[in-house]
């Protein structure tokens, strides 16, 4: 990275100060002291590097201190400047040339880390209960669960994706109960869902019962005696939604991980009687209690209740210590904000049963808000809700994915669903969806451009010069593309930064700076030439774009890269 060159120089730079005693008091330097940013005046550089920390050490000031380095900077072809206590940094015609040739050379790999420590991670996200559609909070954490997946394994990672079906608690008793409704009300009986709130939590009253029991009544005769038959006949038809709607969504899974395998095992039990064995577990009440406390949750949590019945902990429990046992590095889960004092207790349990808590990692996520209209949509399994599969047929999958996937994690996201159908620049996905489709028009028209007498170059001429691209090639257009071409290499860091700090809101800002960069580029310059040379250079220009752009679309956010809009 550009950055990373400069920053490399600058301390070579202060070593050598040192050694020539031109840095006053300083006898040292560690490497890492220093740090680069961007300018807030784009004319001072690309980047700067504030020297004013080491003044405690030189018994100088900065703007010495400043001076006293760039004497030692190898120059080469770059400009480095000093104001005040900041150098100043701008880069040269070789190493933008140099970029752009990075990506010729190898078009799918660039942007990708070398010398990584790679892990084998597993990365769960969604584990919604199979007793309903999914709404668009889960539509939020398949996008991003998803997106960033791409992105780790793009990096270097070995990433295993798995959904955890919550299928072994009253809820399964709850869905067997509703669908035992919907299918009297098939029958013809004159029966409803109770009205009272406090019962009605006891059903899932949504119309999505409605075609499945109709279903089960094609292959049956009425009701059966016991009611795990539909229980089990339900989940079945609500797993099997649940992954059509998933593949639809571009969203893959390794595994599906039923809660009730878990239990059927005896891994539950085991972790539960090693507990006991190691003395983390005390009775109260009643129930079985876990010493959490211990191990920084703020207070122990019961993991067993009075009538014998396990706690959701329980079983989590047993899923990570399963997880950690089929040889993963780390384990990435994405929860709901609702679960934050979770957290410290799953945390606690992997310690007390010998394994390291810090393989752990929660990425906590906030809630959708569904905008129409200007107005806020509310939703839930016990009500008229939208889905996401409802969102999805509005708006499509590529702006359900893009949107979902461009605010913070940690931000609640507003979903305007008329702007994510605009096909104007206010859309975001729209807006880099067309940049990528106008550089492949560029490319369209430059191969076409022979007809009218202008730029003659065929098909076979053009891939000749994609495929004899030479570091110098770009040099032509250099002062009119600089800040393009430094956008460009800015994906380097972006996926360094993005992958390290599990974050893929990143990934969507980048494309859309690009596509802002590519726009005025193209606005302000004439590809197709009589110069021949300024429109190899462009040609390659855009191209570099192209490439860049389809491989965060296509490859990392998994939104589609058209070639014609």
């Amino acid at each position: 990275m550009i950055k990373d060159y400069f920053i490399n120089n600058i301390e070579n730079a202060v070593k050598k100060a040192i050694e020539n005693g031109k840095l006053g008091a300083m006898t040292e330097y560690t490497n890492g002291t220093l740090s680069v940013e961007r300018p807030k005046n784009a004319d001072f550089g690309d980047y700067a590097v504030n020297v004013s920390s080491l003044a405690r050490f030189a018994k100088i000031a900065p703007p010495q201190i400043a001076n006293a380095i760039v004497e030692y900077v190898d120059m080469d072809d770059n400009e480095y400047s000093v104001i005040g206590g900041f150098i100043n940094f701008k880069a040269g015609k070789k190493i933008l040339s140099e970029l752009t040739a990075e990506i010729f050379a190898n078009p799918k790999e660039f942007g990708k880390p070398e010398n990584i420590t790679a892990e084998k991670i597993i990365l769960e996200y969604i584990s919604a209960n199979p007793t309903g559609p999914f709404h668009i909070g889960h539509g939020r954490w398949a996008s991003m669960g998803s997106v960033l997946a791409n992105l780790l394994k793009f990096y270097g990672h070995d990433v295993y994706q798995e959904f955890y079906i919550n299928d072994a608690g009253s809820q399964i008793n709850k869905l067997g109960n509703s669908l035992a409704i919907r299918i009297r009300q098939e029958l013809g009986e004159d029966v409803d869902f109770p009205t009272d709130e406090v019962e009605r939590k006891n059903f899932y009253p949504g119309d999505y019962l409605i075609p499945v029991a109709k279903k089960y009544l094609e292959t049956h005769d009425g009701l059966p005696q016991d009611v795990k038959e539909l229980s089990d006949f339900a989940k079945k038809e609500m797993e099997e939604m649940q992954k059509a709607l998933l593949k639809n969504f571009r969203v893959h899974f390794d595994k599906f991980y039923s809660e009730l395998t878990l239990h059927e095992s005896g891994k539950v039990d085991n972790c539960v009687n090693k507990l006991k064995e190691s003395g983390k577990i005390y009775q109260k009440d009643g129930a079985d209690w876990f010493k959490s406390s211990d191990y920084g949750d703020d207070q122990d949590r019961v993991i067993k209740k009075a009538d014998g019945a396990n706690t959701y902990l329980t079983a989590d429990i047993a899923y990570h210590i399963d997880k950690l046992e089929r040889g993963f590095d780390r384990m990435i889960n994405i929860w709901g904000a609702d679960h934050h004092g979770y957290v410290a207790r799953v945390k606690a349990s992997i310690e007390a049963l010998g394994y390291d808590p810090n393989k752990l990692e929660i990425l906590l996520g906030q809630l959708v808000n569904l905008v129409i209209d200007g107005n806020e949509v509310r939703m839930g399994k016990r009500k008229n809700m939208v889905t996401l599969d409802d969102l999805i047929d509005e708006v499509g999958v590529d702006a359900t994915r893009f949107w979902m996937a461009m605010r913070n994690i940690d931000t609640t996201l507003d979903f305007d669903i008329e702007l994510a159908k605009k096909s104007t620049d206010e859309n975001p996905v729209f807006y880099v969806q067309y940049a990528h489709a106008r550089a492949c028009s560029i490319l369209r028209n430059v191969v076409t451009a022979r007809e009218d007498g202008n730029a003659p170059m065929t098909d076979a001429e053009l891939k000749e010069l994609i495929d004899g691209f030479k570091a110098d090639m770009v040099l032509p257009t250099i002062d009119t593309a600089r800040k393009l071409i430094l956008k460009l290499e800015e994906w380097k860091s972006v996926i360094k930064n993005s992958a390290e700090t599990r974050q893929v809101y990143t990934i969507c800002r980048y494309v859309q700076e690009l596509a802002s960069e590519f726009h005025s580029f193209y606005n302000a310059n004439r590809v197709i030439s009589d110069d021949k040379e300024m429109m190899k250079a462009r040609i390659a220009l855009v191209w570099s774009v192209k490439t860049v752009l389809h491989n965060a679309l296509e490859d990392i956010l998994a939104v589609s890269a058209p070639e014609r809009m």
